[in-house]
C-alpha cells in the first residue's frame, strides 16, 4: 500500500474504502427498453471493482417513469428493474468492493416526445426550455413537488433495502431537475420554490430530507456543479447559492455520507477548459473535514495533488471508463487505455466492444477478477 493519500483507507458514511479513487456517475445507455440493466451490466460493474474496498457510484437512475424522457437509461422503480440491479449489487460485493447509485429526475432535459408517448408531462421548475430546443416544459405544482420528494425517497428505500446498494447520491447537478430549481436561470417562480436562494433550493434540501429519512444519513450523498454549464446552466454568481446550500447540508445532516462537487473547469461531460476566477475552495471550506468527493477531468498527477493537499476522494468517469483496473494503474503509474467515445452510447446495446472488452493492465488480474492495492 502506497503512502500516498490517494491511496489511503477513507470512511465514507458507514463504509470503508481502501483508497480515494472512486468511479464517477457514467451514462452508458445498456437498459433494456423498460429500464433495466441488461445482464452485461453486471460484468461492467465487477469489473471496476475488482481492486478490493472500491467504490462505484452507478450510472444516474431514473426515481420514476415520469421522471424520465430519454430511452435506455436505468430505473429502479419496477420489480424487474430491482431485481436486475440486485445483480449488479452482488457482483461487485464479491470483488469485495461497495456501489451506490445515482438518482435522478431530468425536468426540462427530457425528450418531451418520449414523455407524451408514455402520457407523462414535460415538466420543469418553471416554463423556461433548454436554449435551442422548442418543447416548453410546465411548472411542477407544489403537490408535483412534494410528490416527486418521496419518489426519490423511494428510489433510495428501492435501492439500499431491495437492490442491496450501500448508499445513493442525490444528483443534484449538471442541469438536471433539481440544479433547474438552485438555477435563477431555470427558476423564475414567485412562490415558496423560486426567487430568493433560501427558495431555490428548498426542492433539493426537501429531496435530500425524503432519502434520508427512508435510508439514513451515512448512505446519502449530494452531487452538486456549482461552476457548470452543461444543459444551458450557469450562475453569475454561484456562491450565494452554493454557500446556502451546503451550510445546510452541513449543519442539518452532520453524518452525511459526502458532498461530490464537479470542479469548475468541466464545462460538461466532454469539456474541461480553464476558468479564470472560479474555485471549489469555498465549498471545502463550508465543509470542514467532512468527506468530499471531487471530479473533474483529473490527471494521475493532479488526482495526487488534490488528494495529498485538500484530503478529497477523487472521482474518475472516463479514466475508469476504459481502464477497469483504474486504481491499480494509477498506484503503479501504468499507462491508460484511451476510451473509444463512439461507443460511450450504445442505445439499449449488448455487444461487448467499448463497454466490457477493455483490458487489464496486468492479464492475471483479468484472470482472477482481482487488482490488489
Amino acid at each position: 500500500m502506497s503512502s500516498h493519500k490517494l491511496f489511503q483507507p477513507a470512511r465514507i458514511g458507514d463504509i470503508d474504502v481502501a483508497h480515494r479513487v472512486v468511479f464517477a456517475p457514467a451514462t452508458r445507455f445498456r437498459a433494456d427498453a423498460n429500464h433495466a440493466p441488461q445482464p452485461h451490466v453486471a460484468e461492467y460493474y465487477s469489473q471496476r471493482a475488482s481492486t478490493p474496498g472500491s467504490l462505484l457510484i452507478t450510472e444516474a437512475t431514473l426515481i420514476a417513469a415520469r421522471a424520465g424522457g430519454y430511452n435506455y437509461i436505468p430505473g429502479i422503480w419496477s420489480s424487474d428493474q430491482i431485481a436486475a440491479w440486485k445483480k449488479v449489487t452482488d457482483a461487485v460485493h464479491a470483488k469485495g468492493s461497495y456501489i451506490y447509485i445515482q438518482l435522478w429526475a431530468l425536468g426540462r432535459t427530457a425528450e418531451a416526445p418520449i414523455l407524451a408517448a408514455e402520457g407523462l408531462p414535460f415538466v420543469s421548475a418553471s416554463d423556461v426550455p433548454v436554449a435551442g430546443t422548442t418543447d416548453i416544459p410546465r411548472p411542477l405544482t407544489i403537490e408535483e413537488i412534494k410528490e416527486y420528494a418521496q419518489l426519490w425517497a423511494t428510489a433510495a428505500s428501492n435501492a439500499v433495502h431491495k437492490a442491496g446498494f450501500d448508499g445513493v447520491e442525490v444528483h443534484g447537478a449538471n442541469g438536471y431537475l433539481l440544479d433547474q430549481f438552485l438555477h435563477d436561470r431555470s427558476n423564475i417562480r414567485t412562490d415558496a420554490y423560486g426567487g430568493s436562494v433560501e427558495n431555490r433550493a428548498r426542492f433539493p434540501l426537501e429531496v435530500v430530507e425524503a432519502v434520508v429519512n427512508a435510508v439514513g444519513e451515512t448512505k446519502t450523498g449530494f452531487r452538486i456543479s456549482p461552476w457548470g454549464t452543461y444543459n444551458d446552466m450557469r450562475f453569475d454568481h454561484p456562491k450565494p447559492t452554493y454557500t446556502h446550500l451546503v451550510t445546510e447540508l452541513r449543519d442539518r445532516y452532520p453524518h452525511l455520507a459526502y458532498l461530490h462537487v464537479v470542479e469548475a473547469d468541466v464545462g460538461d461531460w466532454d469539456t474541461v477548459e480553464a476558468r479564470e476566477g472560479t474555485s471549489n475552495d469555498f465549498i471545502r471550506d463550508i465543509w470542514g473535514d467532512r468527506r468530499l468527493i471531487s471530479a473533474g477531468g483529473y490527471t494521475r498527477e493532479t488526482a495526487l495533488a488534490t488528494a495529498q493537499d485538500k484530503g478529497d476522494l477523487i472521482a474518475f468517469a472516463r479514466g475508469y471508463i476504459a481502464n477497469p483496473d483504474l486504481p491499480y494503474r494509477l498506484l503503479h503509474d501504468i499507462a491508460l487505455t484511451v476510451g473509444n467515445r463512439a461507443l460511450y452510447y450504445a442505445q439499449g446495446g449488448v455487444n461487448p466492444a467499448g463497454y466490457t472488452d477493455y483490458p487489464f493492465a496486468v492479464p492475471a488480474t483479468l484472470e482472477e477478477g482481482v487488482a490488489v492495492i
